[in-house]
């Protein structure tokens, strides 16, 4: 065997150890970069249960079942809260886990509300329904897009556009709060302005508070476990209703924040 053979040989091993199935990601140790194979298990496990969720919402809503359908919806916020935080204590954040994460979120918070809204409401408009959904969905797309390549360059307390999982939360917290009511025109009109209405606000400009400055771990007066007991018992209640009007307050907190501010502005050139 020859030495150029040889040397080709040696060059090309690389490429095959990056071509036998295994997901290689290089990470910088005390400044030198290292190539790891493989995933981690536990915060990827999480973000694959989100992805279940929200496939399991879909096919919920196609058989009829809404309630449990807008459930797994709020099932898959909970779990994509979790799989963040998790990486994050653990020391297991990776490349593979944002995109991966990206894309569940993609199924769980654009495509599975769309989805359940539509089989829900929205098929008895026609062309009309499918372009609704259509709106929500691709504007789920822009926000995620957006996010991602906006990462560590914008203020950590405002999300610019309204957070997908908001706008996925807001339309759940719809069909869960009024799943068994008979089809009206008025019910119809909700459907379209909060699907629609989310769908714009998502690739929108408005600011939205993060809630990421919030100190969760200094010390409170005893009263606020109080508070926090008081709003676990108001959504047991009647969790459709109340946390459709929570999101739906949070949707609305964006446009009614930037009316405040375009108000003041002339009133602050002048001064």
């Amino acid at each position: 065997m020859t030495a150029k053979k040889q040397t080709q040989e040696h060059e090309a091993a690389p490429e095959h150890d990056l071509t036998d199935g295994e997901v290689v990601e290089e990470e910088l140790v005390e400044g030198a970069p290292v190539r790891r194979k493989g995933i981690y298990l536990l915060p990827n496990a999480l973000t694959t249960a989100s992805l279940f969720s929200g496939f399991y919402a879909i096919v919920s809503a196609a058989n009829g079942v809404f309630e449990n359908a807008a459930i797994a919806i709020f099932v898959s916020m909970i779990l994509d809260g979790l799989d963040g935080r998790v990486a994050r204590m653990t020391n297991t954040q990776s490349k593979f886990g944002e995109e991966y994460d990206s894309l569940a979120d993609m199924v769980a918070f654009g495509v599975a509300p769309g989805l359940v809204a539509f089989f829900w409401s929205l098929n008895n408009l026609n062309q009309v329904g499918w372009a609704i959904t259509f709106i929500y969905v691709a504007g789920a797309a822009l926000r995620l897009a957006r996010f991602n390549t906006q990462i560590g360059s914008v203020d950590k307390k405002f999300f610019v556009g309204l957070p997908s999982p908001s706008a996925a939360a807001a339309v759940a917290g719809l069909v869960w709060c009024f799943h068994a009511f008979e089809p009206a025109a008025w019910l119809t009109l909700l459907t379209i302005v909060v699907v629609g209405g989310s769908g714009v606000l998502m690739v929108s400009n408005i600011l939205y508070r993060s809630f990421k400055d919030l100190d969760l771990r200094g010390r409170v007066p005893f009263a606020a476990i109080l508070v926090v007991v008081l709003m676990f018992v108001v959504i047991a209640l009647d969790p459709g209703t109340v946390l459709f009007s929570g999101f739906l307050i949070y949707v609305l907190s964006g446009p009614a924040r930037a009316l405040v501010r375009k108000s003041r502005r002339p009133a602050s050139e002048e001064g």
